[in-house]
């Protein structure tokens, strides 16, 4: 049993498998990562040795202001002499940090990287180490380095969530190290799932911040894992999953399956429609243009009132709808704050190419449909449809050019027209 003498976890080297030691480090005191994600419970930067009969591998480093602990771990275990490969299946600052002194210790050992890794490589290091000549070979899916009794298979996952990620597969063990899939910002010192306290919500949330954009990736990548005997999965971040791990590959599969599709079919076509209403005009708006998309078969509308109700739970219905209509009143020359706390939340979602619209009842100016748009294009966003601005109340004919409105953004949704992709040179 492993004594544990401080919050920065053991002194030396951990087992995780014959052969096979954590070597990382432990940062409990972090409390934001990457700018975007809360560490109420720190974090850990997770590096793997593992031994073969030729030789010694290293996957993955450490933060470099956590280096120090790296080294001294890596030399509980194996000397520098003895390691032949060195793999970094993520190039982020927090796994390459100590790289640069790894390989000054260790000039006998070839770098393994993805086929995407090169000019990140050349870009993270520092221009004194970057004139160094280093060892280093790219890898793709299937290839393989031997350890003589042990092979260490690449798999490429990229975007996951950087466009250089892969995992790397520990043969004869069954051990996935796989980089920052199924990690989490969960620090606790006694290392395994099956040991610390509860990290369920923080194995989520770090899915929802940093892989969610990517589903489409994790669903290639899974591919790729699912078929694999797996006794271990030993993320760069977090828990080292031994206990039941595939489990953690069925909930990724599980978060990144759309389940509307199973409540509303494959064939049908998902807009949403969301709107704020200062006098009752943008509403009225709203429910003409839901009449007219609905005179199209095969499209189901959905219609949200952004003031009666908090915009997180809203991410969740965006991200599987097909397209997207925000309606929001002029008021001060810019649209209303609900509209504006919505699409500010959509930076964990993948919206490029779903489509998009703007509307809205203006007493002055306007410039909210305008705006809005503009943030939709920013999101990656297709709008194939003018934005629609009505002053004042809408009147009887306005409210029919509204439905048509509907109809033009349904006719685009399901591919009887294709509508016009509005370009910034038509802003001004």
């Amino acid at each position: 049993m492993v004594e544990v003498t401080s919050r920065t976890g053991p002194a030396g080297a951990v087992e995780i498998a014959p052969g096979v030691h954590w070597i990382g480090a432990l940062d409990p005191a972090l409390r934001t990562f990457d700018i975007i994600l809360r560490t109420a419970n720190g974090t850990t930067y997770n590096s793997f040795l593992v031994r073969g009969e030729s030789g010694v591998a290293v996957v993955d480093t450490v933060k470099l202001e956590f280096a120090e602990d790296f080294f001294r771990r890596l030399e509980s275990v194996a000397d520098y002499s003895e390691i032949r490969v060195i793999v970094l299946n993520h190039l982020e600052p927090d796994h390459s940090g100590a790289l640069p002194e790894l390989m000054r210790r260790a000039p006998q050992a070839r770098l393994y990287i993805s086929t995407r890794a090169t000019s990140m490589l050349k870009a993270l290091l520092k221009p004194k180490e970057a004139d160094r000549s280093f060892e280093y070979e790219t890898v793709g899916t299937n290839d393989e380095v031997s350890l003589g009794n042990r092979t260490l298979r690449f798999l490429h996952t990229p975007f996951l969530h950087w466009p250089d990620t892969q995992c790397t597969y520990l043969v004869e063990d069954g051990i996935l190290f796989s980089g920052d899939i199924f990690g989490c910002h969960y620090c606790d010192n006694r290392l395994f799932n099956d040991r610390v306290g509860d990290f369920r919500f923080s194995f989520d949330y770090y899915y929802g911040h940093i892989m969610r954009p990517f589903k489409a990736h994790v669903v290639e990548a899974l591919k790729l894992i699912e078929p694999l005997r797996l006794t271990i999965v030993a993320p760069t971040h977090g828990p080292i999953l031994r206990d039941r791990p595939r489990r953690y590959v069925t909930h990724y599969r599980e978060l990144s399956t759309s389940s509307l599709t199973e409540r509303i079919g494959n064939e049908d076509r998902s807009l949403v429609v969301f709107y704020m209403s200062a006098y009752g005009s943008t509403a009225r708006m709203a429910d003409a243009i839901r009449a007219g998309a609905e005179e199209t078969a095969g499209i189901r509308v959905s219609l949200y009132d952004l003031e009666g109700g908090e915009t997180g739970p809203f991410v969740d219905l965006i991200e599987e709808a097909d397209a997207l209509a925000f309606g929001s009143p002029t008021i001060n020359g810019d649209a209303v704050k609900p509209v504006w706390d919505l699409l500010s939340s959509l930076a964990v979602v993948n919206l490029k190419g779903k489509l998009g619209a703007a509307f809205g009842s203006y007493g002055w100016s306007g410039e909210a449909v305008r705006m809005i748009e503009d943030r939709m294009r920013g999101l990656k966003m297709r709008v194939p449809v003018p934005g629609l601005r009505l002053k004042l109340i809408p009147t009887d004919d306005e409210l029919v050019e509204c439905c048509d409105f509907g109809r033009k953004l349904a006719a685009a949704l399901v591919g009887g027209e294709q509508g016009r992709v509005i370009d910034f040179s038509e802003l001004g």
